[in-house]
């Protein structure tokens, strides 16, 4: 056995529209359109999709979310009491070409204890983007159970 190489999950993009589906149904429940961004763990765009009313100047935000959750391998709201002036992670937004973003609304996807990607949305309030980036996370790893299980 190679130990110079490893096998890791990868977040497909029938997971990608899963977690896309989830938020977007949230979404309609809450009444607000989101901007849904699916990365996977290296970051990397999977799929994005812009409900119809969602704020286009959230595009970008809905991304650097879901970048900053599977890069850090945390949900973005976890900066929250932290980027204050002199708090611990001040002006930590000014890392990574400005796409460290540390508003509520990105959340990785995990399988088997491994960040796989993440989601990042956008549009309402931080609380409710995190709550409907929760909805697709969770089915995601949901339909991951399922799947172990079969």
């Amino acid at each position: 056995m190679s130990t110079s190489t490893k096998t890791v999950p990868i977040l497909t993009l029938d997971g990608a529209r899963t977690a896309i589906a989830a938020a977007e149904a949230r979404s309609k429940e809450i009444g607000v359109p989101m901007n849904i961004a699916i990365v996977d763990a290296y970051t990397h765009l999977v799929a994005f999709h812009r409900m119809e009313g969602a704020k286009i100047t959230s595009i970008n935000i809905a991304i650097d979310k879901a970048f900053t959750a599977a890069g850090h391998r945390a949900p973005t709201s976890v900066y929250k009491e932290m980027v204050w002036p002199g708090g611990p992670a001040f002006s930590i937004w000014n890392s990574n070409g400005g796409r460290f973003l540390t508003i509520a609304g990105g959340i990785p996807i995990m399988q088997d204890g491994v960040v796989v990607g993440a989601i990042g949305c956008s549009t309402g309030t931080p609380a409710q983007d995190e709550d409907c980036a929760t909805k697709g996370v969770e089915a995601v790893e949901k339909s991951l159970k399922v799947k172990a299980k079969l």
